[in-house]
């Protein structure tokens, strides 16, 4: 009975914790986004919205792997085997370094071509948007590196950490605003640019704490085949769900790009960052309860 209790104190200190993040970053999020639309112009800021929306597109991987990750740690960390922690999580990253690597050349294959044969884009901004997509793919990478240890943090339920980074996360957002600002030079291109060093940022920030913090999370290379197949497995059906958030978000961003043009997609950016914001309240408290009732689960605690 004590152990249930002090578990339900953890979720409900880690949910308050997410929400005042929450919070603190909506606000924020909100104003930087009124002045990157001022800055950019409402053109270059649709330009930017559904150019990164096509690389968001591949997110439904990324997605489906970290629910993966995040759901094979907390089993084993619920029954304490030490070593099948560190395989999955050195297979994890396996996995995502091949699928980044994977991604990034379909993506610079295809993506060029699209954007200057398919996508509504005045012809002066293709050079431009060329660069904010290559940006976003090199972030997107960047980010679907770090999945791993993001999902080390949340499996270890230590949402204060999770928090504090992306409350910097927000602040170096907020200095990107200033700093376009301060520059004559192309605003959608340092833009992309400085938007892939937050990411680079962020990623150092995760990996550093994550290997000062927690043993299982120091990299070896192991392709355990069995268990990236069942990893796999588990991601796919995860990712039927998620391909269908894609497509009604990001694919309906393109589609109003091809036969509309990049104002209309500034709107729908504009009202699909409120739409976040909204769905944020819930997916905020799944992420506390989620690592309790999967360690829960690995110890066979169907009770709790």
């Amino acid at each position: 009975m004590s152990d249930n209790r002090e578990n339900n104190k953890r979720i409900a200190k880690n949910t308050l914790l997410l929400y005042v993040r929450m919070l603190f970053t909506i606000v924020v999020s909100l104003y930087t986004s009124r002045i990157v639309l001022r800055t950019l112009g409402i053109e270059d800021f649709g330009i930017y919205s559904v150019v990164g929306g096509v690389v968001a597109m591949f997110g439904v991987v990324s997605a489906s792997l970290s629910s993966a990750v995040s759901r094979y740690l907390n089993i084993e960390m619920g029954s304490k085997n030490e070593e099948k922690i560190k395989r999955i999580f050195s297979s994890a990253v396996t996995i995502h370094i091949f699928l980044a690597v994977t991604i990034l050349v379909l993506a610079e294959v295809v993506g060029p071509w699209f954007i200057s044969n398919k996508m509504t884009i005045p012809v002066d901004r293709i050079y431009a948007a060329n660069w904010v997509f290559h940006c976003s793919i090199l972030a997107f990478v960047i980010n679907l590196i770090s999945i791993p240890y993001n999902a080390c943090v949340i499996a270890h339920e230590n949402m204060k950490v999770f928090a504090y980074v992306s409350i910097l996360e927000v602040f170096l957002k907020l200095a990107i605003v200033y700093v376009l600002l301060l520059f004559s030079i192309d605003k959608m291109i340092l833009y992309a640019i400085l938007t892939l060093c937050v990411a680079l940022v962020i990623r150092v920030v995760y990996q550093l704490y994550c290997q000062q913090h927690y043993s299982e999370s120091r990299f070896c290379f192991i392709f355990d085949y069995s268990l990236i197949k069942e990893m796999f497995g588990f991601a796919s059906w995860n990712m039927i769900g998620s391909t269908s958030v894609i497509l009604s978000d990001q694919g309906v961003n393109v589609l109003l790009n091809i036969f509309c043009n990049p104002i209309v997609n500034a709107a729908r950016g504009v009202a699909m960052q409120v739409n976040q914001a909204i769905n944020s309240f819930a997916q905020n408290f799944m992420l506390a309860l989620n690592p309790q009732i999967t360690k829960s689960f690995g110890t066979n605690n169907l009770e709790s």
